[in-house]
């Protein structure tokens, strides 16, 4: 794999995707909460981030959002993660949302014999409404320079124009030299056009908080090791210690994925 240096890029991760609000009842039900904990998430932005916060890579993100003030929420929490939003769109937002809005996720975590649920409200939003021709991509994979690129199915099903943002980038990183990957997440609620609560069908936890760290921290495998191997080994080992706290989005540091790498054990350290 001939990945491009560091010193001739920009960016080290580049990520196309949709983000929303998450909006998380702690251990209770989205049917009876009082209150709910705020955080962004995205299958695509979640590598980036990841890349970013864990493993100190330099990471942009491709979007749009409505103009306002969920949308500058988004924006604070993205900032607080470390990914630069140069190339995020800010669209126009009509007070209503019949238009343009930002997307939400209510997602419960799932305890004992009860399955994690998510249930998205993600109609007409910003990020489903570009299209081809909008992002300036030989711009950022040729004058900035992008090491890796990411995005996925998720994206993809948003609407009818994302195949074709997404179509463009693949060629214009290709033409670059930049390595693409592409997650092939599959939702049937999404390619529907009946559209409809998304069930994650897995008892205690969505598994997207692996999924999406695994990536992660494969990716950085590649970009600073080179081995397979061991590409694989911090995949595996950030994808383990994001499931264990909350929020779609790591919550690890890089020693503490190689220290579970080389051994390290759960006990308590003081």
């Amino acid at each position: 794999m001939e990945i491009k240096s560091a010193e001739s890029c920009h960016f080290d991760i580049l990520s196309l995707g949709e983000i929303m609000l998450r909006l998380d009842p702690r251990e209770g039900r989205v049917r009876t909460a009082r209150s709910f904990e705020a955080w962004e998430g995205g299958g695509e932005y979640n590598v980036a981030r990841g890349l970013r916060r864990c493993f100190g890579q330099r990471a942009g993100l491709v979007s749009a959002f409505a103009n306002n003030e969920v949308g500058r929420l988004l924006e604070n929490l993205i900032l607080t993660g470390g990914v630069d939003m140069q190339f995020v769109k800010w669209m126009d937002f009509d007070g209503v949302g019949r238009a343009c809005r930002n997307g939400l996720n209510f997602t419960e975590r799932g305890y004992g014999v009860r399955a994690a649920l998510g249930t998205s409200d993600r109609g007409h939003t910003a990020a489903s409404q570009l299209k081809a021709g909008d992002i300036d991509w030989d711009h950022i994979f040729g004058d900035l320079g992008v090491r890796w690129f990411h995005t996925g199915g998720i994206y993809a099903a948003l609407s009818d124009t994302t195949p074709g943002v997404i179509a463009e980038a693949l060629q214009a990183a290709k033409k670059h030299g930049t390595i693409t990957s592409y997650d092939l997440n599959f939702r049937s609620s999404l390619w529907s056009s009946f559209g409809g609560k998304e069930n994650c069908q897995k008892v205690n936890r969505s598994l997207a908080p692996y999924v999406d760290s695994f990536a992660s921290g494969l990716i950085y495998g590649f970009l600073t090791k080179g081995d397979g191997q061991t590409a694989v080994d911090y995949g595996a080992a950030h994808g383990a210690l994001a499931m264990t706290t909350a929020g779609d989005t790591t919550m690890a540091s890089v020693d503490e994925v190689e220290a579970l790498i080389a051994g390290d054990s759960a006990r308590v350290k003081r």
